[in-house]
C-alpha cells in the first residue's frame, strides 16, 4: 500500500519547486495523493480493513491542511498546483 521509492522519485522529481525540494507543499501533496489513491483501490477489495481507513482517513485530512495552507499563503502556486495535479 506505500509507495516504492522509485514511485516517490518520480512524483518528487515532478513537482519540485528546485532541485532537492521534498519538503514544499507541492511535493508533500503530490504524495499524499497518490498514496490515497493507492489506499482507496486497497479499500474498494477489503472493505473491513478499518485500519487502513484510519491512515486513509488520516493522510486526506493532512493533504486537506496543506492545501488550505498553500491557498492561504500562496494563492498563485494553490491555483497552478490544483490544475496541475487535477484535484
Amino acid at each position: 500500500m506505500s509507495l516504492t521509492t522509485t514511485d516517490k522519485q518520480k512524483i518528487i522529481k515532478k513537482y519540485a519547486l528546485h532541485k532537492g525540494d521534498t519538503g514544499s507543499p507541492e511535493v508533500q501533496v503530490a504524495i499524499l495523493t497518490s498514496e490515497i489513491q493507492k489506499l482507496s483501490e486497497h479499500l474498494k477489495d477489503h472493505k473491513k480493513d478499518n485500519h487502513s481507513r484510519r491512515g486513509l482517513l488520516q493522510k486526506v485530512g493532512k493533504r486537506r491542511r496543506l492545501l488550505q495552507y498553500l491557498e492561504v499563503n500562496e494563492a498563485d502556486r494553490f491555483k497552478t498546483f490544483t490544475k496541475k495535479i487535477k484535484i
